[in-house]
């Protein structure tokens, strides 16, 4: 094909796409002829039918206007669309969520999920840290009173993770703070998945409060896989036109492991240097054949952490999603690096 060909109908194809985003109509030769700098009517009919014949586009039906197939889209995202840029007042509002997360990781990353949401108007989801090689950075333990304790242990990916003890008598402030110190000194450096056993106190009642506070966090570590964050699912309804779709994505989004399995999927697939996007039946899951996944990795010291992805319709506004999860991918990981 002659380049000049070629190019015209690039231009021809990003010219529908952006139409169709924004009206959901199925766009004409003369709209897009009207743009200026593609040709005559005819000219841009004929590229059209060129480009529907090549399963770029497709029409609705006899002297409708084109919309754009799965694979007008996919060339649009990987040779046409270039990442956007935020705006101002959506800069802003990125400032601000992490200028005041100074919490948990896991209110960060809910926060993260609902700015995301905002800012894209589709559904967003954020996967947190697997705990599985996060190591143990220090542990305490906090008496509740009521014969009830608290075992706190901050992992070295920012997470936080928490068991309770109940306990069968007041084992007072120095039986507490001698169990407190054993943990401390057996747990830190060591991972969730192979706590070490800690050395004999010669107290058989601090023995028993180490023991009874490394279950619990045993306990707690195995009753959570990858954390996910979903915000936006509000949007899900807006986002689309089928119930049937509606109901599938929204149904999606409650299954942990699909969702973190999906994602990892779609980043596999991907370029290290852009968030890495599905789009229709790429990313294989059958409810999701209207749909396009956006999804970037976060990092911590150098190494993947987690990702966050946004989740809407193939008709998406591509340059400013990209623009989006490229933002708080890189918040994130410059907010881990920091705490």
């Amino acid at each position: 094909m002659d380049e000049r060909v070629y190019e015209r109908r690039a231009a021809i194809l990003r010219a529908v796409v952006e139409e169709y985003v924004e009206t959901a109509q199925p766009v004409g030769s003369g709209s897009v002829a009207g743009r200026g700098g593609m040709g005559s009517p005819a000219t841009v009919r004929n590229d059209m039918v060129a480009l529907e014949q090549e399963g770029y586009l497709f029409q609705p039906h006899t002297s409708a206007g084109r919309v754009p197939t799965d694979r007008g889209y996919r060339f649009f995202v990987d040779t046409v669309v270039a990442p956007g840029e935020l705006g101002p007042i959506q800069r802003q509002a990125v400032r601000e969520v992490f200028a005041r997360a100074h919490g948990a990781l896991e209110e960060t990353l809910r926060d993260a999920s609902r700015l995301l949401a905002r800012l894209t108007d589709y559904a967003a989801v954020v996967v947190g840290p697997a705990h599985e090689a996060a190591t143990i950075r220090s542990v305490q333990l906090v008496d509740l009173g009521s014969r009830t304790a608290l075992v706190v242990a901050v992992l070295s990916n920012g997470s936080v993770e928490k068991g309770f003890l109940e306990l069968s008598h007041e084992v007072g402030e120095d039986r507490l703070a001698a169990a407190g110190a054993l943990l401390a000194a057996t747990l830190q450096g060591a991972t969730l998945a192979e706590l070490p056993q800690a050395r004999r106190s010669g107290d058989p009642a601090v023995d028993a409060l180490v023991a009874a506070a490394a279950e619990a966090l045993r306990i707690s570590h195995g009753a959570e896989a990858e954390p996910v964050f979903v915000g936006g699912t509000s949007q899900v309804a807006v986002s689309f036109a089928a119930v049937e779709t509606v109901r599938g994505v929204l149904t999606l989004l409650e299954q942990q492991y699909t969702v973190v399995g999906l994602l990892q999927h779609v980043l596999e697939r991907g370029q290290d240097d852009r968030p890495s996007v599905a789009i229709g039946a790429e990313h294989g899951v059958d409810v999701l054949a209207d749909c396009a996944v956006v999804v970037a990795p976060y990092s911590l010291e150098g190494e993947p952490a987690g990702s966050v992805a946004v989740l809407g319709p193939t008709r998406m506004h591509y340059p400013e999603t990209l623009a989006a999860v490229s933002a708080v991918s890189s918040r994130l990981t410059r907010w881990l690096a920091a705490h």
